[in-house]
């Protein structure tokens, strides 16, 4: 490909609303240009990177035995209502109606379309297991879009479904897409954590996300230098301090102005935050007030929490006149006294006693609150953070928190979906049974940027051989006063495409300055360079564009590469 005929344009300024390395490069670089708020096109060379990482997702889906296959991105409303998730999620899921007024939806993945097909499909045992895959646009209505192609609103998915017969065959599928996503990963030149996490809206049994380290990660992971153990913060569980054992004592209110936070209480006291009971308030989708008592050193994990609830549609901070219309006042509340309320209380609290809790007055507390005897919880569970440096669940040693992006995930979903849809097939013991299902995704955009995320410097991008869009990038210098210099390079690039290796030809009329930069910041793995100099030397300069060393080679030793030949003699 010549560059003087691709549809590109670099820019030497970074984007304004730019924040991560991928972001400011891929636009920088010609590879994206924004259309809205989290979409995105991809202009030729973006187009080209996606395709590679595409196909190294389609040959390590294909080894483990997936069938590749093409589903709708527009599915009938009722399609979501059999399984439930129509009213359970919520705006993230775009609704709309077809000129026949029938509700319609955007899909945000596909474990229904393919549980209806099973029902449609598989009737005996002798035809399960099997796995199916396929790439297809996906839209979530993000409420806010960031960091490029990390967090977007429409993008490319490949999702995966296993069907077994039964627990044991999820199983095996399950760790099957386990390693072959270790493999995709390695392949595509990232180094992931794969993290226990919360099923969420996709349910089932059991879930891991395969995480990327990185400081601008939205998600939180809990991580055991010692052992290896690791979790996502939304469903780690690490075990707690004990309590001092202390007998009940009297309940007293207190003066505590100006003491609205927890901190501010700590320090106007004199005690520490362990002492304190917290009151958090939230309110479900389906209308519900919640109110979350951990204790101060800790905060409320609101995923514990909604799925301590079955929040439906999720949870989202009360408002003040919610908070009050229960008889709780906010900055001093607590649940003594209140009503209308779902209580929430943490294992901990339940353990503590004598704690300091909100009056629910103004600038009061009260001191040596204790569970049962002064308020009651409807639940008691675990639904806190862990903490950095709490011990790990497994050896015990000190873990850490760590942020990460997330890149690929996976789901036993078990028998939800299938049985909204009865999709069971005959066993061999002449029952029918439902068919036991799991669900596997990568998002391909959000792959490519983690992939510029670890693979950049000041100058831009490196891509990986695996998936870089072209493996070379040739560079003609000084072709005006050489005319030998535009031969060479015409030839280089002529016998590059004719082996069916096309290679990028930067044949404009440019300065070997904006060359030069134009190269290093479009990031393919090697740079060679074709300039008077180079030729008077008795050959070509070829860069390694991640170490940046240089060496030079004799033209035909340069031809017999790119032809895939093995290297002429020097």
């Amino acid at each position: 490909m010549r560059l003087s005929q691709l549809f590109f344009a670099t820019l030497r300024d970074d984007p304004a609303d730019a924040e991560m390395p991928s972001h400011r490069l891929l636009v920088r670089a010609g590879y994206v240009r924004q259309l809205g708020s989290g979409i995105y096109s991809l202009l030729p060379l973006g187009f080209r990177v996606t395709k590679r990482v595409e196909q190294v997702i389609r040959e390590e889906m294909n080894r483990i035995g997936c069938q590749e296959m093409e589903m709708p991105v527009v599915h009938p409303a009722d399609v979501w209502r059999r399984s439930g998730r129509y009213d359970a999620i919520g705006p993230e899921l775009a609704r709309f109606k077809d000129r026949g007024g029938r509700d319609m939806v955007l899909a945000m993945t596909h474990e229904e379309v393919v549980a209806g097909l099973l029902a449609d499909i598989v009737r005996s045992y002798r035809q399960l297991p099997v796995l199916v895959y396929h790439f297809q646009t996906k839209f979530r209505d993000e409420p806010r879009s960031r960091g490029g192609l990390i967090r977007v609103r429409e993008f490319v998915m490949k999702d995966s479904y296993s069907c077994d017969r039964d627990q044991a065959g999820l199983e095996h599928s399950y760790w099957l897409h386990h390693a072959a996503y270790s493999r995709i990963f390695e392949r595509l030149g990232l180094k992931t954590i794969a993290v226990a996490s919360d099923p969420g809206m996709m349910g089932g049994s059991q879930a891991h996300e395969f995480m990327v380290l990185n400081p601008a990660g939205e998600d939180v992971l809990v991580i055991c230098e010692a052992c290896g153990h690791s979790a996502n913060l939304q469903v780690s569980k690490a075990p707690k301090p004990e309590p001092p054992v202390e007998a009940p004592l009297p309940l007293e209110e207190i003066a505590t102005p100006h003491t609205a936070t927890i901190a501010d209480l700590a320090a106007f006291l004199g005690i520490g935050t362990d002492r304190t009971a917290k009151a958090t308030f939230f309110v479900t989708g389906d209308g519900r007030l919640i109110t979350a008592i951990v204790r101060g050193d800790f905060e409320v994990n609101e995923t514990k929490l909604v799925n301590a609830v079955k929040a439906v549609g999720g949870l989202r901070p009360a408002h003040v006149e919610e908070i009050k219309a229960a008889g709780m006042e906010p900055g001093y509340g607590s649940p003594i006294g209140a009503h209308d309320t779902l209580v929430v209380v943490d294992d901990l609290v339940a353990r503590s006693t004598n704690l300091v809790a909100g009056a629910n007055r103004e600038g009061f507390h009260l001191r040596n609150v204790n569970l049962g005897r002064d308020f009651a919880a409807d639940l008691v569970v675990d639904i806190t953070n862990t903490r950095e440096g709490d011990p790990c669940p497994a050896c015990r040693s000190p873990l850490v928190l760590r942020n990460g992006i997330e890149v690929g995930n996976i789901f036993q979903l078990g028998t939800k979906y299938t049985e909204a849809y009865d999709a069971r097939y005959l066993g061999e013991d002449g029952e029918r049974h439902p068919i036991v299902m799991g669900s596997y995704g990568i998002g391909l955009g959000r792959s490519v940027a983690c992939i510029v995320e670890e693979h950049h410097d000041r100058k831009g991008i490196i891509w990986p051989h695996e998936v870089a869009p072209y493996p070379a990038h040739l560079v003609a210098i000084g072709t005006a006063k050489e005319p030998r210099v535009g031969e060479v390079a015409d030839r280089l690039h002529q016998v590059a495409f004719e082996a069916g290796r096309e290679i990028l030809y930067d044949d404009r009329d440019e300065s070997p300055g904006v060359k030069f930069t134009d190269a290093e910041l479009l990031g393919m793995p090697t740079i060679l360079t074709v300039s008077p100099r180079s030729l008077a030397a008795g050959g070509i300069e070829v860069t390694d564009r991640a170490t940046g060393e240089r060496a030079l080679r004799a033209i035909d030793e340069v031809e017999a590469q790119l032809a895939g030949r093995q290297t002429a003699p020097r």
